[in-house]
C-alpha cells in the first residue's frame, strides 16, 4: 500500500512521451520552398523548455534525388527555426525514417546518404525549447537550392518528453552591442525582404550591455533578408536589411556613429573563424585614404536563438558618406549630367537581376571561352535608361582600348586618360597583400563620377576578403608565394578569371614604380608587421569574451569549413597565430618580389602631426604622391612652382575629401631637373613643401 501511494505521488511528474504526425507531400524544385504544417494540440504540459519537458525528436521520411540540394528547416509556433540538415549528403538519394535528436551519436553533417536511423541535427533543435507554448502550429520548411532535382515527403513526426534537447550556449550579457531581432514567426527568405521588429542594446563603448536592459539604440522596424552568394550553403546565415517605418518606406539611421543610411549589413563570417577578415581589409582600405565599409562587431538574437559574432557593417552604395559620386537620374541623360555616377561591379550574377555588358577583351586566361562580365551596380540594372548603359559601356570600353593599345602607358593617351591608376596602385596592394582569391574577378567594384568632378574611373571599395589572407585551400589562396592576379595560371579552368587590366599596367613602369613607393610607405605604416599584430591583437581581445559563445552555438574550431585550408587550428588563438604567420610570411616575400623602383625614400618629409602633408618620393622623376590627413576642404588648388616661381602645373580638386590623396604624373610636364614648390590651398588651408625633381 505504501508503495502504491509513491507511486501515485509521482505519476504527475513523469510524463510519457507525446508524438504528434505531419502530412506529406511534393516537395518543390528550386526556386521554389515548401512548407508543411502540423497543428500541434492537447500537449501536456503546454510549455516546452531545455529543463522538464520539450522537443526531445523530429523525424522524417522522404524520398528526394541529389540530398544536397535540400535545405530542411523545423520552424516552432513562436517562431525560432531550426536548420536540421542543409547541403548534406552529396549526391546521395533520400532521408528514409531518419530522426533527429540531440542525444544521437553521430552529426548529420558527418553522414552519408540515404541517411536512415539517428542524427544530431546541425542545429540544436532546443534552440526551440524556449519556454513558448508548444501548442499551435510548427512547420517543416525546405529550400531547393538547385534545379533539377524532385523529392516527396512521406510522413514527419514531432516527439515531446521528459528528455528534451538542451541549448549548449546561453547569453546574459555583453561587452558587445546586442542586437535582437523577432521575425513575428516568419521565415526570412533569400528574397524578398520581409519586415521584422529589431532591437539594438548598446550602453556605449565599454560599458557593459545586459540582455535585460533596453532596446536604447534602435527600437524599431526593418525589412530584411538572407544574402550572399556561396556563403548561403552555410547554417550561419548573412542578412541584409533595411531600416525602415511601420509601413516599409526606408528610413535612414546611424548606427554605431556610422553616419546615417537605410541599407545595412549582418556578416556571418562562418568560414573565417578569426573574425578578422573582412574588418582588416576595410580598415586597411580606410587608412590609404578611400572609402571601405564602416564595421561594428555585435552579437544577434534572432526569434531568441543566439546566432553568434556578426559584423555589423555598411552596404556598398551611392551616397555623399560611402561612395561619394553624383546622383544620376533617370532624366540624365546627355550633357555633363550622362557622365556619373555609375558604379559597376565584376562578380558572379547571383541576386542581379540579369542586366551587364561583356567586355570585347577576354581574360588574359581563358581556355574555356571565360569572358568579364561588368553587372550594373548604381543605377540598378531596372532602373538605368539606355542612353546611361550606352554612355558607361561605351566609356570602360574607351579604357580598355586604351589599355590594349601600343601607346598604352602614354600619360595623355593612354590608359591614364580613363582611369585613376593611384587607386589602382592601392587596390593592386591590398588583395596582393591578403592573397585575396576571389581579387579583381569577383566582389569587384569599379565607380566613374562625372566630367566635372574628375570622371575617371576608380576601382573599389574593397569588398568581401572572408576568404582572403590564407583562407582558402583551392587555387593557391593559401600559398604566400605569387600573384594573386594571375590567378588564371593557377585554376585556368575556373568560370570567373582576371581582367588582363592589372597584367597590363605592371608592363608600364610608372605603375610599377608607383606600387613599389606605396608599398615602401604603407609598409613604415599600417603594413609595419609590429603595428598591424598589435590592431589584430586588439580585436582578439575584443572578442575573446564573445567568441567563447559562438563557437559554443558553431562548433567548428578544428574542423573543416569550406574553404579552410590545414592545418585547421583547434582553438581561437590558434586561429590568431595562424594569420599572424601567414601574414608574415606573405609580407616579406612581397618585400622581395615586388616590381618597380622608389626613389630616396629615405628623404621622405615625415611628420606626424594631426594634420601632416606628406609629398613622397623626394626627389621624383616621374611622378609625385600628395598625402593629407584629415582633408576638410571640399575644393583645392594644387599648384607646383619651379625655382624661379613659374607656375608649371595647377588643377583645382573638388574629390579629395574622404579621399585625401593625389598624384601627379611628372612625365607629361616636361620638366627639368631642380627644386620645385608644391602648393595646396583651399578654405583656411596653406600647405606648401619643396620637392627636388630629378630626371
Amino acid at each position: 500500500m505504501k508503495f502504491f501511494n509513491f507511486f501515485v505521488f509521482l505519476c504527475p511528474f513523469l510524463v510519457s512521451a507525446q508524438t504528434f504526425t505531419g502530412p506529406g507531400g511534393p516537395i518543390a524544385d528550386n526556386p521554389a520552398t515548401t512548407t508543411f504544417i502540423l497543428n500541434v494540440s492537447g500537449l501536456t504540459p503546454s510549455t516546452i523548455d531545455t529543463a522538464n519537458f520539450g522537443l526531445e525528436t523530429v523525424c522524417i521520411d522522404l524520398t528526394h534525388t541529389w540530398d544536397a540540394d535540400l535545405e530542411i528547416y523545423l520552424i516552432s509556433p513562436n517562431g525560432a527555426q531550426c536548420l536540421l540538415s542543409g547541403g548534406n549528403g552529396g549526391s546521395g538519394d533520400n532521408y528514409t525514417n531518419t530522426c533527429f535528436n540531440a542525444f544521437a551519436s553521430q552529426s548529420i553533417i558527418s553522414g552519408n546518404a540515404p541517411f536512415t536511423g539517428n542524427f544530431i541535427p546541425q542545429e540544436p533543435i532546443g534552440i526551440v525549447n524556449n519556454g513558448q507554448n508548444g501548442n499551435g502550429q510548427w512547420r517543416l520548411f525546405f529550400v531547393d537550392t538547385y534545379p533539377a532535382d524532385f523529392g516527396f515527403l512521406n510522413s514527419w513526426s514531432l516527439t515531446f518528453g521528459n528528455n528534451p534537447a538542451p541549448i549548449p550556449y546561453s547569453i546574459s550579457s555583453s561587452n558587445l552591442p546586442i542586437v535582437v531581432i523577432n521575425t513575428n514567426s516568419q521565415f526570412i527568405p533569400d528574397e524578398p525582404k520581409i519586415m521584422v521588429d529589431m532591437g539594438i542594446i548598446w550602453n556605449g563603448v565599454g560599458i557593459r550591455n545586459n540582455l535585460t536592459d533596453p532596446f536604447n539604440h534602435y527600437d524599431g522596424k526593418i525589412m530584411i533578408e538572407v544574402r550572399g552568394s556561396s556563403s548561403q550553403m552555410f547554417p550561419k546565415k548573412s542578412y541584409g536589411f533595411e531600416s525602415c517605418d511601420s509601413l516599409g518606406i526606408e528610413n535612414d539611421t546611424g548606427f554605431f556613429g556610422m553616419p546615417q543610411e537605410s541599407d545595412w549589413i549582418l556578416s556571418a563570417n562562418y568560414s573565417d573563424k578569426s573574425f578578422h577578415n573582412n574588418v582588416l581589409a576595410y580598415d586597411i582600405g580606410r587608412n590609404m585614404g578611400y572609402y571601405a565599409p564602416r564595421t561594428q562587431y555585435v552579437e544577434l538574437i534572432i526569434n531568441g536563438d543566439y546566432k553568434g559574432i556578426y559584423v555589423f557593417m555598411e552596404k556598398i552604395k551611392r551616397n555623399k558618406n560611402r561612395v561619394d559620386i553624383a546622383r544620376l537620374n533617370n532624366w540624365e541623360n546627355a550633357g555633363d549630367s550622362l557622365t556619373g555616377g555609375y558604379i559597376i561591379k565584376i562578380d558572379k550574377f547571383t541576386g542581379n537581376g540579369g542586366q551587364y555588358w561583356t567586355s570585347p577583351y577576354p581574360p588574359a586566361v581563358n581556355p574555356g571561352g571565360q569572358t568579364i562580365d561588368f553587372l550594373y551596380e548604381y543605377p540598378s540594372g531596372d532602373s538605368i535608361t539606355p542612353q546611361q548603359m550606352t554612355y558607361i559601356q561605351q566609356y570602360v570600353d574607351s579604357f580598355e582600348d586604351a589599355l590594349a593599345a601600343p601607346n598604352f602607358a602614354d600619360p595623355l593617351l593612354g590608359y591614364k586618360k580613363y582611369a585613376n591608376m593611384y587607386s589602382f596602385v592601392d587596390y593592386f596592394l591590398l588583395n596582393e597583400v591578403s592573397k585575396n582569391v576571389d581579387g579583381y574577378r569577383i566582389s569587384t567594384f569599379f565607380f566613374k563620377d562625372k566630367y566635372s568632378n574628375g570622371g575617371k574611373i576608380t576601382v573599389g571599395p574593397p569588398w568581401d576578403y572572408d576568404i582572403a589572407w590564407g583562407n582558402a585551400n583551392y587555387c593557391g589562396g593559401n600559398v604566400t608565394t605569387g600573384w594573386a592576379y594571375q590567378f588564371g595560371n593557377v585554376c585556368s579552368g575556373d568560370s570567373w578569371q582576371v581582367p588582363r587590366w592589372w597584367q597590363r599596367m605592371l608592363q608600364d613602369t610608372v605603375f610599377q614604380n608607383a606600387v613599389q613607393c606605396q608599398w615602401s610607405y604603407w609598409r613604415t605604416r599600417m603594413l609595419n608587421t609590429t603595428k598591424l599584430f598589435s590592431y589584430l591583437d586588439s580585436i582578439a581581445m575584443l572578442l575573446a569574451e564573445s567568441q567563447d559563445r559562438n563557437f559554443a552555438r558553431w562548433p567548428i574550431l578544428g574542423n573543416y569549413v569550406w574553404p579552410n585550408p590545414s592545418p585547421i587550428p583547434t582553438t581561437f588563438l590558434g586561429e590568431q597565430n595562424e594569420l599572424k604567420n601567414w601574414l608574415t610570411a606573405r609580407i616579406n616575400w612581397m618585400d622581395v618580389n615586388l616590381p618597380g623602383t622608389c626613389y630616396s625614400l629615405g628623404e621622405f618629409e615625415q611628420e606626424h602631426a594631426e594634420n601632416s602633408f606628406l609629398v613622397y618620393p623626394n626627389p621624383a622623376s616621374e611622378f609625385i604622391f600628395l598625402s593629407f590627413n584629415d582633408l576638410d576642404s571640399k575644393e583645392v588648388l594644387i599648384e607646383l612652382y619651379d625655382h624661379t616661381g613659374k607656375r608649371v602645373f595647377s588643377r583645382k580638386e573638388s574629390t579629395l575629401t574622404g579621399m585625401n590623396q593625389y598624384f601627379i604624373e611628372l612625365t607629361s610636364l616636361s620638366l627639368s631637373s631642380g627644386i620645385y614648390f608644391i602648393k595646396v590651398e583651399g578654405k583656411d588651408l596653406l600647405l606648401k613643401k619643396k620637392v627636388v625633381v630629378g630626371k
